[in-house]
């Protein structure tokens, strides 16, 4: 009977470290990105806060949303009202917020610290109404997402930022194509450059895989549509 007890204990103990280490297992320090289509992004931290960019591509809105980020006005990026699902503290960060008076804001949420950075600079995007996002996790990781833009200014000193993941709007017609878009990679020298809103159809999976071959940019990643990456 001794033994039996003694055996019985040890495999209380065991049982009682797994239910301790293995949800541990499981755990991620890297966000975890979704792309959407278009320029709608999704990024679950490794804190469970939800973020969505530019929400307007894609079915995937049903996570209860931390932060929306609106890099400017135009429909297909701003369709917000796709986020119905919110925490009761959710933030909402617009261009309006992020540029204020000429000046790009910074917004430290503690699971993300947001760097506003300059968009725009063509005739249908101003650069007072329009904004990109550099964010930085709490893994030490960054993302650079574009919004609508051509090249800017600000792109020859963004190389100091050192910006792991970078998306480029890369659509040719109301944006920069493939090859300034390339130029503006090597400018900012991410570690990852990854083409995102290069289809200008409102319908379907709105990605062009044929565009996405074609961008030059050096350690290219393709992201298609409904596909996730482990920013790390």
């Amino acid at each position: 009977m001794r033994i039996i007890d003694a055996m019985k204990r040890i495999i209380g103990l065991i049982i009682a470290l797994l239910i301790v280490v293995l949800p541990a297992l499981g755990e991620s320090d890297s966000p975890t990105l979704l792309y959407l289509g278009q320029a709608s992004l999704r990024i679950v931290t490794p804190e469970n806060k939800v973020i969505y960019i530019d929400p307007y591509a894609g079915d995937d809105y049903d996570l209860l949303a931390d932060l929306i980020l609106v890099t400017h006005g135009h429909f297909d990026h701003c369709a917000v009202d796709k986020v119905q699902d919110r925490n009761e503290d959710c933030m909402v960060i617009t261009h309006r917020e992020a540029v204020v008076d000429g000046v790009h804001q910074t917004f430290d949420l503690g699971y993300v610290t947001i760097v506003a950075v300059e968009a725009g600079y063509n005739q249908w995007h101003d650069v007072s109404e329009c904004a990109g996002y550099v964010l930085t996790f709490s893994n030490g990781k960054s993302v650079y997402v574009t919004g609508d833009t051509s090249t800017t200014e600000q792109m020859a000193h963004m190389a100091d930022m050192h910006i792991d993941y970078a998306f480029w709007c890369t659509d040719g017609v109301f944006n920069m194509g493939n090859e300034e878009a390339t130029r503006c990679a090597d400018l900012v020298q991410a570690k990852y450059n990854i083409p995102y809103h290069n289809d200008t159809s409102n319908s379907g999976m709105m990605f062009d895989p044929d565009a996405a071959e074609a961008f030059d940019a050096p350690n290219k990643l393709i992201l298609l549509p409904g596909k996730e990456l482990s920013i790390e």
